[in-house]
């Protein structure tokens, strides 16, 4: 039998109800393909609301608690197990374009960092880079959203050797000198921005994969709609701000959540008792400064940023058809975790486990195997990636991953491969550190050393507006939910190998 190549396709913190397919309000006309011709699952959760943590899951098949990348700033370790270690040892050619985050922007005597500053600027470094990195045999890396001055690394080379030489114009200070008071419009020529990039990187892997007859696991991994919230023309002027609906908080919902929720809607709430380690701390500030007017701004360049990466997401699955790929390669579109634009009066991220944060927009795609046009509400979580490729490729799991693998759920022979998905933010070693059992039905969220937490009934509730963690009606329920928690943290420690003699 034929095996099959593996295209992993990912933005960055892209909220799970901005696909055109299923919101009438943005156009997303290629990833709609996608739902049109394959799985579209409702119900995907990422382990863990940040960058680091859940893209070192995608690779390892592991929870952050198991993998040891647990927050922004630490890094994945080069001595840990990674899928695509088993798609190179089964002959296929692996490799990454765009975004990685596994090392932090700085390095230390003990903890390196390929990824750290100022080495992802030293160019002449990145043009002779040919290190396997994390099991990708091939990688092509960035750092930068948007105008940030980490641009660097392969994508400034890649913008130089296009005639780019004046790319520093459109990134700030003080790598570049763009001005810091341009918001939502961006200058930089869409010829020149990294999505076209990504896209033409990955499409000449593709046809140095196909002309070499190799199989391929191949991640192309975009920036946006990661804020800052910028996009060159026309997409910035694409959807109007008063035509959009801009979600909003409801009066009264964060009197029942634990504290740092109300501090949120204070226009200078204290945090200090939760800083522990002197980084900073995602969420925890005011959420509250933006006017109307910018929420609404904020929202209409978030849609034009994902209108625009789907263009180039287009033009891969374009050039997968091209070459006669697509019936042998299984897509899959997704994103490392979700984001806020006002739900809950939230912007962004932070340790608040909403849907809007940990859902995720989630479709597969695999002619003659996965059914198209079909929705699913089997829960999927990303940890599930790594075991569920290889045991679609025919390549044996290794058993210390604690993903599910998904295959037959993803062929339409089974309903469900798992009843729950755990999603956790460890944010601070003790300040900020909580995890999230996801049911069929309900969900439950629980704070290292304190008695508050959260349950919601996604069923009768499903915008998590009334929290029932204090209800005394919901005692028993209470009770099942944390016996079920624990069964799911009991259910995914790792074995490394299984049982082979009495003793």
């Amino acid at each position: 039998m034929k095996r099959p190549n593996i295209l992993l396709i990912t933005s960055d913190q892209q909220h799970w109800d901005t696909l055109g397919a299923f919101n009438s309000e943005i156009s997303t006309p290629n990833l709609d393909r996608l739902v049109q011709e394959g799985t579209t699952f409702t119900r995907a959760y990422c382990p863990n609301p940040t960058c680091t943590p859940t893209r070192a899951s995608i690779i390892t098949g592991m929870h952050p608690s198991q993998h040891g990348a647990w927050s922004l700033g630490t890094k994945l370790f080069e001595n840990r197990h990674t899928v695509g270690e088993d798609f190179q040892e089964a002959s296929y050619r692996t490799a990454l374009v765009g975004k990685a985050h596994y090392q932090p922007l700085r390095a230390t005597e003990a903890y390196s960092s390929l990824e750290s500053v100022p080495l992802l600027q030293d160019l002449e470094f990145w043009r002779t880079f040919d290190q396997d990195f994390y099991g990708f045999d091939h990688v092509e890396l960035a750092r930068n959203h948007t105008n940030e001055f980490l641009v660097g690394q392969h994508y400034a080379l890649w913008m130089e050797e296009k005639g780019c030489t004046n790319w520093r114009d459109y990134f700030l200070a003080p790598t570049g000198t763009m001005d810091p008071s341009q918001l939502h419009h961006w200058d930089i020529p869409e010829e020149y921005h990294y999505n076209t990039w990504i896209a033409e990187r990955t499409n000449a892997l593709l046809e140095q994969y196909k002309n070499s007859e190799e199989n391929f696991f191949l991640w192309s991994s975009f920036f946006d709609p990661h804020p800052d919230y910028l996009v060159p023309a026309p997409w910035d002027t694409m959807y109007d701000p008063n035509q959009l609906t801009i979600p909003a908080v409801t009066p009264g919902e964060h009197d029942q959540n634990p504290p740092h929720f109300g501090l949120t809607q204070e226009t200078e709430p204290d945090f200090s008792h939760l800083r522990e380690s002197g980084f900073g701390i995602h969420g925890y500030h005011s959420h509250t400064k933006l006017p109307e007017s910018e929420r609404k701004q904020l929202v209409a360049t978030y849609y034009g940023m994902i209108s625009c990466m789907d263009k180039y997401i287009g033009r891969i699955l374009d050039r997968l058809d091209e070459l006669g790929l697509a019936d042998n390669t299984i897509v899959v579109f997704t994103t490392d975790h979700g984001h806020f634009f006002g739900q809950h009066g939230l912007q962004y991220k932070g340790g608040f486990h909403y849907e809007d944060l940990i859902k995720l927009p989630f479709i597969v795609r695999y002619p003659g195997h996965v059914p198209a046009g079909r929705t699913s509400p089997a829960i999927q979580s990303l940890v599930d990636l790594a075991p569920t490729f290889l045991s679609m490729a025919g390549i044996s799991v290794p058993h210390h991953m604690t993903g599910v693998d998904q295959s037959r759920v993803w062929t339409g022979k089974a309903s469900m491969a798992r009843d729950h998905a755990i999603c956790e933010f460890r944010h601070e070693p003790t300040t900020i550190h909580q995890k999230t059992y996801v049911g069929e039905r309900y969900k439950i969220t629980v704070y290292y050393n304190q008695t508050y937490g959260e349950i919601f009934d996604l069923q009768e509730d499903p915008g998590e507006i009334r929290n029932l963690w204090n209800d005394p009606k919901y005692a028993a329920l209470k009770s099942e939910l944390l016996l079920r928690y624990i069964w799911a943290e009991l259910g995914k420690e790792s074995m490394p190998m299984p049982r082979i003699w009495g003793a």
